[in-house]
């Protein structure tokens, strides 16, 4: 995969794990650690199929058993990823979880640096502080009054881009020690989506959802995450841990337009002007990528 074809796959990614907000949104009755217990299932049921489809039954079990420390890492990660977020978007505005989220490149940045001692370009860093000043111009004014809900909100929201931070600098860390015959770091996905599932059951009962709730969760369950994760994954293997998280950021532009289309919630002039700042950002990190990786060739 050569980075151009990365750059535009994590792009079909972010715009996929973009519509969670708004179809949370639509739900009837669901709520809590149900969000999440539903959303984790669906998640798991259909990652079983698509490993299964594309990894053969024996082989993704032994991948499981055989995955050692780096695969329950990884899936540990995954786990908080899925549950914190759905827990933070019932206890908070979606705006307030996203802006929590894009955190994320300076988390992973900063682990990279210490964890494998990365030499971060410069205009990467340019792109990572530019992309945050457009996001919290975007909704520097979200965390305002004096609901306890939403600060709690936010502080489990918090535990996205720290678990996404550790993520993405262990799969980089894999990747680098064992090029020549890399483990699987598929599984994980899985094994985040059934822990996740499991461990939120208890707390979800009595189960109150609707059809239309199961519905709106199995699309969640498969196309917002299952797929795009199993993406993510893959596109981690060409592009460094502070690119993907960087990219990521796409998510709350998109996710932005996705309530903008959905619902009668048109962005602001704060929410235009920043949205501009993070795609320029994203925009100009790429295209020297782009031109150091022409030039290299």
């Amino acid at each position: 995969m050569t980075h151009r074809r990365a750059v535009a796959l994590m792009i079909c990614v972010t715009l996929m794990w973009s519509i969670a907000g708004i179809v949370t949104r639509h739900l009837d009755s669901a709520h809590g650690f149900e969000l999440t217990f539903w959303r984790s299932l669906f998640n798991a049921l259909a990652l079983l199929l698509l490993l299964g489809w594309l990894q053969g039954p024996v082989r993704l079990w032994r991948n499981l058993r055989d995955g050692g420390r780096a695969l329950w890492v990884s899936g540990l990660c995954w786990c908080v990823m899925y549950t914190a977020f759905m827990l933070a978007i019932s206890l908070t505005t979606v705006a307030n979880v996203l802006v929590t989220m894009a955190l994320a490149p300076l988390l992973t940045a900063v682990a990279a640096r210490v964890a494998l001692g990365h030499r971060l370009a410069l205009r990467t860093w340019v792109a990572i502080v530019v992309a945050g000043a457009g996001i919290g111009w975007m909704y520097g004014a979200e965390l305002g009054g004096a609901d306890p809900r939403h600060w709690i909100g936010t502080a489990v929201a918090l535990c996205v881009p720290i678990a996404a931070a550790v993520n993405w600098t262990l799969l980089q860390h894999v990747q680098q020690r064992r090029c020549d015959d890399p483990p699987d770091m598929l599984a994980p996905v899985l094994l985040g989506a059934l822990l996740s599932a499991v461990l939120t059951l208890p707390l979800a009962l009595p189960l109150t959802a609707t059809p239309h709730d199961l519905a709106l969760l199995g699309l969640l369950g498969v196309v917002q995450l299952a797929i795009p994760c199993l993406m993510a994954v893959r596109v981690a293997r060409v592009l460094s841990a502070p690119e993907v998280s960087l990219l990521g950021l796409l998510e709350v532009v998109f996710g932005v337009l996705w309530v903008w289309l959905g619902s009668s919630e048109s962005p602001s002039a704060a929410v235009l002007g920043g949205g501009a700042l993070v795609l320029a950002a994203l925009a100009a990190n790429e295209a020297l990528a782009l031109r150091g990786v022409a030039r290299a060739t």
